[in-house]
């Protein structure tokens, strides 16, 4: 998925919210996205998620299922969290009849599932937002301060799901204030601010060595996804033939697309 060449601004004579902001994420990477407050972070989620439309540039090859869990739940709604969940199973085209009630036995929702969404806590009601997230398995999943009002067990459940879905070769973007999944493996760490979009520096932790490999183009993506989820980090992929050609190498966002392909284990 790429941001190309994106400005944001919410009204016509307002500030520009985002300037310019160009960025590519890989299938099966986690992007954390950092920043002041008010520097744009939930802006850029939400021109991820297809919720807003960029005012100049474009979002492209967005994956078709995205899931996407706003910072706040919209609880003003008439159902219960069971009713809501299935309901939007239904909406979604989801064929599995138990999926809604997997979720709400894993999300520790079953208490609440006849619940009206009015009178959920914060936390629990957003533990609804991220269940409806999860109905289909989304090729991307958008998180804006997950953890917000969650409690304790529920926290430790988001670093697990978000393994999950880049395991299976989905893209995770996620703001994260709290520090709480920026030590996930292979995490890509993006700051926003009034300058526009710049991948953070990354250190390179004591003990590591880096290990060079070849794979068949075929199984870039898959190998990608797969190396990230045991725990290394990838830190960009090469196709040496495009390069003989004279043709862009695929490269981590922020990385010098003409280096070599290397990932480093733990």
């Amino acid at each position: 998925m790429r941001f190309e060449g994106v400005w944001f601004r919410y009204a016509r004579r307002a500030a520009w919210t985002l300037r310019d902001i160009g960025a590519a994420v890989e299938p099966g990477a986690t992007v954390v996205v950092l920043g002041r407050n008010g520097a744009g972070k939930s802006t850029l989620l939400q021109l991820a998620a297809g919720v807003l439309r960029p005012v100049r540039g474009r979002v492209s090859d967005r994956p078709a299922i995205v899931g996407w869990v706003p910072e706040r739940f919209p609880a003003d709604q008439p159902f219960t969290a069971g009713d809501y969940l299935r309901r939007m199973a239904l909406v979604r085209g989801v064929t599995d009849p138990h999926a809604a009630d997997r979720w709400i036995e894993r999300l520790l929702l079953t208490e609440h599932a006849a619940t009206r969404l009015g009178d959920l806590s914060k936390g629990t009601a957003q533990k609804v937002g991220l269940a409806q997230a999860l109905l289909l398995p989304p090729g991307l999943l958008v998180l804006d301060e997950p953890w917000e009002g969650l409690d304790a067990v529920a926290r430790t459940l988001i670093p697990e799901i978000v393994a999950e879905v880049t395991h299976a070769g989905g893209i995770v973007l996620v703001s994260d204030h709290r520090g709480e999944i920026t030590a996930l493996p292979g995490a890509i760490h993006w700051t926003v601010s009034e300058h526009g979009l710049q991948p953070s520096p990354e250190k390179t932790p004591e003990g590591e060595v880096i290990v060079e490999l070849a794979v068949r183009r075929s199984e870039a993506t898959q190998a990608v996804a797969e190396l990230r989820a045991a725990g290394h980090r990838v830190l960009r992929v090469k196709d040496p033939d495009a390069d003989v050609r004279g043709a862009p190498v695929i490269a981590e966002p922020g990385r010098d697309p003409r280096a070599r392909a290397d990932r480093k284990p733990r």
